[in-house]
């Protein structure tokens, strides 16, 4: 699978923790551990994906680190 940069963070309001594909709009998922958020945004972006290819959306090149302020 291609090589995406993974967001992960705990997240108070939800009470779980967080993971997010910025290069993939809409791709994130959530978990009760940090294992379980990372599995489930992988099962995510697969779907996200597969439907882009289905529908012949763009997909975007992994660019590798982000940089955030």
């Amino acid at each position: 699978m291609e090589r995406y940069e993974i967001i992960l963070y705990w997240s108070a309001e939800d009470a779980a923790f967080i993971a997010e594909v910025p290069e993939l709009p809409g791709c994130m998922a959530h978990g009760d551990t940090q294992e379980e958020a990372l599995a489930n945004v992988k099962e995510a972006m697969h779907l996200w994906l597969d439907t882009a290819r289905e529908f012949g959306d763009p997909i975007p090149e992994p660019r590798g680190r982000l940089m955030y302020a």
